[in-house]
């Protein structure tokens, strides 16, 4: 079967509630399922002792205090009962579509990483999966009040135990570490399988509240930048996008186009000021072929 391994903020608030509903989530997938939180963080403890997860409360961190990834990973390889592990952020809830995916990409590779797109969606309360229909209402959510977000986001690591051996000290709430191990695991010769067409991931809403400058300081201050710099660069970082397969509801097709991302995205900052450069240079001629873009209709409920 499957062991998810995560590591958590304290259990309490608006983190609490929807930390709880990810990890009841995945604990609801299979009876099978092994789950290990690692951190000491508030409330951790109590979440095992109460789901029967198995806690392991020391964690390596840098002189930041931020949580090191290749700890975590060693750790997870090591301890877990089950073959294949899957990392996850402690926001994401899961539903059975996530176990079909993996069974279908287990049948037909050995060495894998399955990643997929997360759905954006707001989540305030308790969620009990255990109640007749939750688990549709909860995929309706996201898919009618949702956004999914593009490739960027990569929120779960599906993987073989010993794929990943040596990493880098990256650390957990910066940016950068995702798309490094989305990079290894294809450097290391792994098949990675996007199965955002079959999986709704769902990402409970949240705020930034745990870094002083928020999310701007997420992706911008020392730590993210030493992630960056200890993933080897912007030629190190992959995203879904990169994927070399890609899971869809009546088979797997491969993906032709996964050699491009990596030169669009340097390509990216130099394009878009061309871009732009041409609209200013056109719009003269695009009015006078009446092309200009008509305005959006404003909402009724926002016409104040």
């Amino acid at each position: 079967m499957l062991t998810f391994f995560t590591t958590a903020k304290p259990f309490r608030d608006h983190s609490g509630v929807i930390q709880r509903n990810a990890v009841a989530s995945w604990r609801s997938l299979h009876p099978e399922i092994e789950v290990i939180l690692f951190g000491d963080d508030a409330g951790a403890a109590e979440i095992c002792a109460e789901f029967g997860f198995r806690h392991e409360p020391r964690v390596e961190r840098n002189e930041f205090g931020s949580k090191r990834l290749d700890c975590l990973f060693d750790r997870a390889q090591a301890l877990a009962r089950h073959d294949f592990l899957c990392y996850i952020n402690c926001d994401i809830l899961l539903l059975a579509d996530f176990l079909a995916a993996f069974q279908r990409v287990r049948s037909r590779h050995s060495r894998f990483l399955m990643v997929g797109r997360r759905w954006d969606t707001r989540i305030t309360e308790p969620v009990r999966l255990g109640e007749p229909g939750a688990a549709e209402r909860l995929r309706l959510l996201a898919l009618e009040t949702g956004t999914q977000r593009g490739p960027d986001c990569v929120d779960f690591f599906l993987f073989p135990r010993g794929l990943y051996s040596q990493m880098p000290p990256l650390v957990i709430g910066r940016i950068w570490w995702d798309h490094w191990l989305v990079w290894q695991a294809g450097h290391l010769g792994a098949d990675v399988v996007d199965v955002s067409s079959c999986v709704v991931a769902i990402h409970q809403n949240h705020d930034y509240g745990y870094h002083p400058a928020g999310a701007s300081g997420v992706w911008t201050d020392q730590q993210a930048r030493r992630n960056f710099e200890l993933a080897g660069g912007r030629w190190h970082l992959h995203t879904i996008a990169d994927a070399k397969y890609r899971l869809e509801a009546h088979g797997e097709r491969r993906n032709w186009f996964s050699f491009w991302p990596p030169y669009w995205r340097v390509l990216r900052p130099y394009c878009i000021p061309v871009w732009f450069a041409l609209l200013g240079i056109t719009r003269p001629v695009r009015r006078l072929l009446g092309l200009r873009r008509r305005p959006r209709p404003v909402p009724p409920a926002a016409a104040t």
